[in-house]
């Protein structure tokens, strides 16, 4: 790491401490968040002959947690955007270079940043030669049009990184942000989880068990033969938390940008009109992330465009706040065991490494409940160094004779199917009893699906009948 590196990592973890130590909160002594600001940084002078930088930016203007929800407020002044000069002035250019000429308030809507704070920018990049008035606009504003050294600068900008969307949020801002919004300050109740849960039929002993997990927001492990809704569980148990989260569209983390907010990942929450309110994050609802099969290490990794020079956020970063579901685990495209121990320090101490594109490690928070879901033997995956990190183990058992009965009376009711009782105790004494064929969760929702087709496609009315259930049986369980 160069000497300049080193003095713009010390100024990001002295200012992160110091927005930290400024909004307090309970278990200082053991705060990943402090742990990250704090990381290399205690007792390390600075380096031989470099005074530490005076420019660190303020701190931002966010609700304390003693005033209620956290809610990003515009800056009043760009040091109080994170962000440097610099920064902002290659958005501007790029900006320019592409839609040739703009307002002020155009260019300042499109980076999201308030006009009255870029105003004083618009000014010295117009003494500095690199952009001029092509003509005037409405409240005192100007169109600007960039010069030709302005073009040539945005196009050296442009080289190393063609983004010129949203301004970015800064790094320190997001671990704030992540920290007043965290699943730690959660606690759901047991209404709160019969409330999450009120679509699947599931037993108060295994509610608690959930229920006691989310409010670790450590981990969870979900086991046990497939077909019991070990899936459903884990889609449902953010619904316990706050609804909605606030998260910046894009991070700025040491002159490099990364993507954040994804719309196939993320979903977005009423907002409130706020024009107080930071525009450059967002407000969706507490993400869920679920992965199966698919997922490679690459997947949790700070992935970087040669192309264009930006940075896509991994898995776990877009979960923060939230749920990450790892679902059937041990079937991934990459090893067990390598995907174990690259969860061994998040799980341990709350926050994790991830490399830049210019190979610089950082720390960033990891503030998520990670539940991992399997119909394989946990014992065949993971050793007992990484169940210890897992403290929340449930067996998703088959469901009971009188749970099976309630759900086929519930999912009939949702198919529009007229349910005949008489009919379900024919299912269970001639197709389930005869052969030892175990109850599981989805059989209702599966077989009744059947029934409507074979109803349907008949001309029959939609009625649970022996002849509908047969049909059912004969193409569902065939070769099971």
């Amino acid at each position: 790491m160069t000497m300049a590196n080193e003095v713009q990592q010390d100024d990001f973890r002295r200012r992160l401490a110091e927005i930290l130590a400024e909004h307090g909160g309970p278990n200082e002594g053991d705060d990943p968040w402090l742990a990250i600001a704090q990381q290399g940084a205690v007792g390390r002078p600075s380096p031989a002959g470099v005074e530490p930088s005076r420019s660190a930016p303020a701190a931002p203007r966010t609700c304390p947690p003693t005033s209620g929800p956290f809610v990003p407020r515009a800056p009043e002044t760009l040091e109080e955007s994170g962000l440097s000069q610099s920064e902002i002035e290659a958005l501007v250019l790029k900006y320019l270079l592409n839609c040739g000429a703009a307002s002020g308030r155009q260019i300042a809507d499109h980076l999201r940043l308030p006009f009255r704070i870029m105003e004083p920018l618009f000014r010295q990049l117009k003494e500095a030669l690199l952009v001029v008035y092509r003509g005037a606009a409405p409240l005192s504003d100007y169109v600007y049009e960039p010069t030709e050294v302005g073009c040539d600068r945005a196009r050296r900008f442009s080289q190393r990184c063609t983004y010129f969307g949203t301004a970015p949020v800064s790094l320190a801002d997001y671990v704030v942000g992540v920290r007043e919004q965290s699943i730690s300050l959660q606690t759901p109740t047991f209404d709160d989880l019969r409330r999450a849960f009120q679509d699947l039929v599931l037993g108060d002993e295994i509610l608690s068990q959930i229920g006691q997990a989310a409010n670790s927001g450590l981990g969870l492990f979900l086991y046990g033969a497939p077909g019991n809704g070990k899936t459903s569980i884990a889609e449902r148990i953010t619904r316990a938390f706050g609804p909605d989260v606030w998260i910046p569209r894009a991070l700025s983390v040491f002159g490099e940008i990364v993507r954040l907010y994804d719309p196939s990942s993320h979903e977005l929450f009423a907002g409130d009109g706020d024009s107080d309110i930071d525009g450059r994050w967002i407000r969706i609802r507490r993400p869920t992330i679920i992965v199966g099969g698919e997922l490679t290490m690459d997947s949790l990794e700070i992935n970087t465009n040669p192309a264009t020079g930006i940075s896509e956020a991994p898995l776990q970063l877009k979960a923060n706040c939230g749920t990450l579901v790892i679902d059937d685990f041990g079937r991934q495209r990459c090893g067990t065991a390598e995907l174990l121990n690259r969860w061994i320090v998040p799980l341990e101490k709350r926050y994790d490494y991830l490399t830049l594109g210019n190979g610089r490690k950082i720390e960033v928070p990891f503030d998520e409940l990670i539940v991992f879901s399997t119909n394989l033997e946990p014992r065949s995956l993971v050793d007992e160094a990484f169940l210890r990190r897992i403290p929340y183990k449930i067996d998703v058992r088959d469901p009971t004779e009188q749970e099976f009965r309630c759900l086929m009376r519930a999912m009939a009711a949702t198919s529009g199917i007229e349910h005949h009782e008489e009919v379900v105790d024919y299912l269970l004494d001639s197709h389930y009893r005869p052969q030892g064929r175990p109850l599981r969760f989805c059989h209702p929702r599966d077989l009744l699906r059947q029934v409507r087709i074979f109803c349907s496609f008949h001309q029959l009315p939609p009625i649970l009948t022996q002849q509908a259930v047969d049909a059912a049986v004969r193409n569902y369980f065939a070769m099971m």
